[in-house]
C-alpha cells in the first residue's frame, strides 16, 4: 500500500464531492455561497472525510456512497472554524494559509457562511440517503450528537471558559479536546462505518470505531497543542504561538511539551489497538494514524 498515493486518491474524491454537493459559488446570494466555497475550497487536510471515506472502505464499500456524509462532516468541521475565527472567539487572521473568512469577505458574512455550511450537512445527509431512511436517520442523528451542545459546541464553550483560567485540572482540558476535536474524528469513522453496513440489520456502526475515534482525536488534538507552541505560521497555515498569547488551557501548558508528545503517543497507540480488533484490511487507516501523530502542521 502506497499511502501516500491512497491519501491522494481519498482527497481527490474529497474535492470533487465538495463541488458536487455544495451550491454553485454564482448561486443567489453569491456573496454567501462565494464565501461558503472560500473557506471549503481553502484545503485543509480533510482528514475528517478521508475517514469517512477510509472506513467505509473497510466495511466493503467500494463505491462513493459514503461521499455525501464525507462532505457533510467537512461543513461542520469547516463552519466550527469559521467561526472559532471570528473575533469573538479566537479572533484569528490565518485559516488553511490564507486570510480567514471574517477578513476576506466582513464578520457578518463569516458567521452566515457559517451558518449555511451547518445547516446544509443535515439538509445533505437527509436529501442523498432519502431512499435509505434508516440509514439517513442513523447518519444525522450521529452528527447532530457530535456536532451539539454537549460535545463540539460544548467544548468551544469549556475552552473559552479555560481561557486565563490558573486551576484549570487534567478533567476540565479532557473534557475539551474530548468534544471539541475528538468528537468529529470519533463522528467520521461511525459515518463511514454506518454507511459501510447500511445493507445489515440494524444498521450500527462496529463498537471500535468509537475507541479509535475517542483516542486519534485526543493523540490530534494534543499534537495541534504541541504545534502551536513549537511551529512557526508559514508552516500550520494559522497563526502559531495563539495559544499562549490567549493563556489558553492547553496540554502544554499543564504538562510542557515532551509530555504532551508522551501522551499524544499513548493516545496514539491506544487507537492503533482499537483499530487493530476490526476485520478487514487496515493498512491505510493504520498509516493515517500514524501520520497524524507525526505531522508538522
Amino acid at each position: 500500500m502506497d499511502f501516500a498515493l491512497e491519501l491522494k486518491r481519498h482527497v481527490t474524491r474529497v474535492e470533487r464531492g465538495l463541488d458536487l454537493h455544495l451550491p454553485a459559488a454564482a448561486t443567489r446570494p453569491a456573496r454567501l455561497h462565494g464565501a461558503m466555497r472560500y473557506s471549503l475550497e481553502a484545503g485543509g487536510k480533510r482528514v475528517r472525510p478521508v475517514l469517512v471515506l477510509a472506513t467505509a472502505e473497510l466495511c466493503g464499500l467500494t463505491g462513493d456512497e459514503a461521499l455525501p456524509a464525507a462532505v457533510a462532516i467537512e461543513c461542520v468541521h469547516t463552519y466550527s472554524l469559521i467561526h472559532d475565527d471570528l473575533p469573538c472567539m479566537d479572533n484569528d487572521d490565518l485559516r488553511r494559509g490564507r486570510p480567514t473568512v471574517h477578513k476576506a469577505y466582513d464578520e457578518a458574512t463569516a458567521l452566515l457562511a457559517g451558518d449555511a455550511l451547518l445547516t446544509h450537512a443535515f439538509a445533505l445527509l437527509a436529501t442523498a440517503y432519502a431512499t435509505q431512511p434508516t440509514l439517513a436517520h442513523a447518519l444525522v442523528c450521529e452528527l447532530a450528537d457530535a456536532a451539539g451542545s454537549q460535545r463540539l459546541i460544548g467544548g468551544q464553550m469549556e475552552d473559552l471558559l479555560a481561557e486565563k483560567k490558573a486551576d484549570a485540572t487534567p478533567a476540565e482540558l479532557e473534557f475539551i479536546h474530548l468534544n471539541k476535536t475528538a468528537a468529529m474524528l470519533e463522528a467520521a469513522l461511525v459515518l463511514g462505518g454506518l454507511v459501510g453496513v447500511a445493507g445489515q440489520t440494524p444498521v450500527t456502526a462496529p463498537a471500535a470505531l468509537r475507541q479509535v475515534g475517542r483516542h486519534l482525536g485526543l493523540a490530534f488534538q494534543i499534537m495541534d497543542d504541541v504545534l502551536d507552541a513549537t511551529a512557526d505560521s508559514a508552516t500550520l497555515g494559522k497563526t502559531a504561538g495563539k495559544d499562549a498569547k490567549a493563556d489558553k488551557t492547553t496540554y502544554v501548558k499543564l504538562h510542557g511539551v515532551d509530555a504532551a508528545r508522551r501522551i499524544a503517543q499513548e493516545h496514539t497507540d491506544a487507537a492503533l489497538t482499537a483499530l487493530g480488533t476490526l476485520p478487514g484490511d487496515k493498512s491505510f487507516l493504520t498509516a493515517l494514524v500514524l501520520a497524524m501523530a507525526t505531522r508538522r502542521s
